[in-house]
């Protein structure tokens, strides 16, 4: 009983330290750790690390580092239920505060390093492989002469690029494919999933993603729908947290941390919805067009390689039938369908009736979309 008064007594004379050295600094508004393990690897340690309540841990986080300086890049050891358990700062808002009892402690979301992490899909993708994009793919050849050698370009290196145009026009693809040519690790990433739920959240979020992409450079970031978190100002209301997200951003992208041999590349269907100041930081805006009659034949061609079934099939007259569609439409929306209508009527060859169903099928989804807009 002595002993635990004795650690009690002296938890309380550091406690009271902390904030007499610290009284002129600000309080911290939020603080975002990363569970990181121990400093010793020990066989009879587990290093893995879950949360179940996460309003119980901060309650329980905020009380036993109650008064300490935070900041970012330097780490916090528990001492209570697991000894020495190190969580490295990611985000403390403002930097150099110290924790009061209304400091908001949030663990990151484990999610967002699962998907940060390189894309291997489809190595064998190249850029010859995709169908069209003429203009897209010549303008990308700069990006593969700078990862190749970024010292040639000196300050003059390309940073941001946008991509922009019609879902389904090759987009991802064309960034899958760059990162193959350049064999360099892709962190590709819905902007969706860098929305946080908390205070912070997302700007940690944002500066793991830069931070991983950083640590494994040369490498490439592909943000898709960028839209979701870099709204036009017009458009701000509608999510309160887009300040925060549109500041981390606008910081990361400018290059304040070191970035060297790190490209961004964001994608939007719309770009006139985008904040205009993260726009600005785009030097490169990149068009996806939609297929003519001669890309749309390849893109059938190519495709009907692969089907499982022989087929009977009038191409010229399916390139007709599909203007307007995108790659991805003709593939998923036409092919894709009247295979599957063949395969349950247990024919064994595809033909112009199955095409026909799917044509009908990818009329009808669009018109009911359509309502739902009108």
């Amino acid at each position: 009983m002595k002993t635990d008064n004795k650690k009690a007594e002296i938890k309380s004379t550091n406690q009271k330290s902390a904030k007499v050295e610290n009284e002129n600094k600000e309080y911290a508004e939020c603080v975002v750790l990363k569970a990181v393990g121990y400093p010793f690897d020990f066989n009879l340690m587990e290093n893995d690390f879950k949360i179940t309540n996460k309003k119980l841990f901060e309650e329980y986080a905020r009380e036993q580092w109650l008064g300490l300086e935070v900041n970012e890049n330097s780490y916090l050891f528990d001492q209570k239920i697991i000894p020495d358990y190190g969580f490295e700062i990611i985000t403390a808002k403002p930097n150099g505060s110290i924790i009061s009892e209304k400091t908001k402690i949030k663990l990151i979301d484990e999610e967002i390093s699962k998907s940060i992490d390189e894309v291997k899909i489809n190595n064998s993708l190249r850029l010859s492989d995709i169908v069209g994009q003429k203009n897209a793919k010549n303008k990308v050849k700069v990006l593969i002469k700078y990862l190749e050698d970024p010292d040639k370009f000196g300050p003059w290196a390309p940073k941001n690029i946008l991509f922009y145009g019609m879902p389904g026009t090759g987009k991802t693809m064309l960034v899958k494919a760059l990162a193959n040519e350049l064999d360099v690790p892709l962190h590709l990433i819905k902007a969706t999933s860098l929305i946080g739920e908390h205070v912070g959240d997302s700007a940690s979020k944002i500066h793991e993603l830069f931070k991983k992409a950083n640590e494994k450079s040369p490498s490439i970031i592909f943000i898709d729908e960028i839209d979701a978190i870099a709204l036009h100002r017009s458009f701000q209301a509608l999510r309160g947290d887009v300040s925060e997200i549109v500041n981390s951003l606008l910081t990361e992208m400018d290059g304040i941390y070191e970035n060297k041999s790190v490209i961004t590349i964001g994608a939007t269907n719309n770009p006139t919805s985008l904040d205009y100041a993260v726009r600005s930081r785009f030097e490169e805006e990149i068009e996806f067009n939609l297929p003519n009659d001669e890309e749309r034949k390849e893109i059938l061609e190519k495709n009907l390689k692969t089907m499982p079934l022989e087929h009977d099939l009038n191409l010229d007259k399916i390139v007709k039938m599909t203007k307007g569609m995108s790659g991805r439409d003709i593939k998923e929306k036409i092919l894709k369908t009247s295979l599957h209508n063949a395969i349950a009527n247990d024919q064994d060859v595809l033909s112009m009736k199955n095409i026909d169903y799917a044509i009908q099928s990818a009329k009808i989804k669009n018109t009911e979309v359509k309502g739902m807009y009108e």
